[in-house]
């Protein structure tokens, strides 16, 4: 089973589950739990004394059992039955089990390469099967802005297109000259919304500000600073960031009111990552003028009963003190936060970021950043050494980030996502077993294609998944931890 359960007894005794009972049409094609249940030896139930996502599971000829701390418990009890039952038989087992982090997240970025909703139903399916509950969902960027908001109609008539996209790393310069592009109506977002929430999944919805904001300028020349381009081509950081004047801050109360129209997560995401300050030169105090930003958008979105979720950068450009940072410019920024009273997730990039290739093979589709195995992915511990108890507990758990740059189709997320979110959510349940780990993978990776997963083989890629017309840039992982050491100058600087 994967993740691992934390405490098993299974007999090798099986026994057969009868085809025309109601258990086995669910266990084929349910996903959610619908409580109170019982019927035919089939009972859930919920104890509150038990942990909130955790479970105990029992099965044997006479009834099965699933009791957990919450209808999320019972859910994730019910995955673990779905991984037990085969071939229409079930072992006789008792498992008791409960997750080590609250926050197993998975980020998925439709900014880069726009994902239709079927697609991001069928990624949530896949991630509540491995006992995810957290999807971050990066909706706008330089590159595409991806929703529909009332009053600003050129978000997506404009933002949400641009006229070609690069093949391959940057350095390369290479674009393939076609037209991409895509947006979410409100009602395409309450689906995702509401298909999640019956699988115990919490959609974050992040709308980056005040840089990564290019998409949005194009559309609206006036948030500028008298940019009057189109949508960013080109992977990497725009310069061309929200001015600061009352046009532009309505404009970002105005999207944030709406997506917290749609969201319900107490979280709301604004980014606040990678914003250069060369379009406020004129400013008085440029490099104070994104904290003023990120406080009036905190004031905005308290008005509305949420808070901020915000990259690492927030640290020393005006985090709110009841933001929730997500950490991923190496290692140090985790500690930084949680040392610094913030709640935190733990996301570093040479761990977390599942667009870096997974091998040195020359077969690897459009091989970026440093060199990341499933078992680098396996030994990420999201809580790094040096941390007292109570700065660790401020550690509520981890993600990976699947981000969409060399990602233009679901098969190709998948192959770059798969087995390797099979590995961190292990890691974030809690209950790692190195030793077994690699043959529960084989096994369960019979699953997955059954499901029609393109995972990535672990004995390398299929030719079928190569990319020869858009070649990669991999880094040298030395190389890159110097440049995060660069990157959190800042952190440093500021005692941090």
């Amino acid at each position: 089973m994967i993740p691992r359960p934390s405490s098993v007894h299974l007999d090798q005794e099986t026994f057969a589950v009868d085809p025309e009972t109601e258990l086995s049409a669910w266990l084929r094609g349910a996903i959610s739990v619908p409580l109170p249940r019982s019927d035919r030896g089939f009972r859930l139930a919920i104890d509150q004394d038990q942990d909130h996502d955790g479970y105990v599971l029992s099965t044997a000829p006479a009834g099965i059992e699933i009791v957990g701390g919450s209808e999320a418990g019972v859910f994730h009890g019910a995955q673990t039955l779905r991984q037990l039952f085969e071939d229409g038989r079930l072992p006789r087992a008792r498992i008791v089990d409960a997750p080590r982090f609250r926050w197993r997240g998975v980020m998925l970025d439709v900014a880069r390469h726009f994902m239709p909703v079927a697609d991001v139903l069928r990624f949530i399916d896949l991630a509540a099967y491995h006992k995810l509950n957290v999807l971050h969902l990066h909706l706008t960027d330089d590159q595409g802005w991806r929703f529909e908001v009332p009053g600003w109609p050129r978000l997506t008539s404009v933002g949400a297109w641009r006229g070609s996209t690069m093949r391959g790393a940057r350095v390369h310069a290479r674009y393939d000259g076609q037209p991409h592009g895509g947006f979410y109506a409100a009602d395409d977002l309450r689906r995702i919304v509401a298909y999640a929430a019956e699988r115990f999944v919490t959609v974050v919805p992040e709308v980056d500000m005040p840089g990564h904001m290019q998409a949005a300028v194009a559309a609206y020349p006036e948030l500028g600073n008298g940019f009057a381009g189109g949508v960013r081509e080109s992977w990497g950081i725009s310069t061309h960031v929200l001015n600061v004047t009352a046009r532009a801050l309505d404009f970002c109360r105005d999207v944030l009111t709406h997506v917290c129209s749609i969201f319900p997560s107490e979280l709301i995401g604004i980014g606040g990552d990678e914003c250069p300050v060369d379009e406020w030169a004129s400013l008085e105090r440029p490099g104070e003028v994104q904290a003023w930003f990120t406080g009036l958008m905190a004031e905005h979105l308290a008005s509305l009963g949420r808070r901020v979720y915000g990259w690492d950068e927030l640290l020393t450009r005006g985090a709110p003190t009841d933001a929730v940072i997500a950490a991923w410019r190496g290692p140090s920024p985790t500690i930084a936060a949680a040392r610094a009273g913030f709640t935190v997730v733990s996301c570093p990039d040479i761990s977390c970021y599942l667009d870096y290739r997974q091998s040195d093979d020359p077969g690897e589709p459009t091989p970026v950043g440093t060199l990341l195995t499933l078992d680098d992915v396996y030994a990420f511990e999201p809580i790094p050494p040096g941390l007292t108890a109570s700065e660790a507990a401020r550690v509520i758990g981890a993600q990976v980030n699947v981000w969409t740059e060399h990602m233009e189709s679901a098969r190709r997320v998948d192959y770059m996502t798969y087995p390797r979110l099979c590995a961190f959510a292990e890691v974030v349940w809690g209950t790692r077993d190195p030793a077994s780990f690699r043959a529960r993978l084989e096994h369960h990776l019979t699953r997955l294609a059954a499901m029609g997963v393109n995972f990535r083989p672990l004995d390398g890629p299929r030719p079928a998944d190569a990319r020869p017309g858009a070649p990669g840039n991999p880094r040298d992982r030395d190389d890159r931890l110097a440049e995060l050491h660069e990157m959190t100058a800042d952190l440093r600087a500021a005692g941090l």
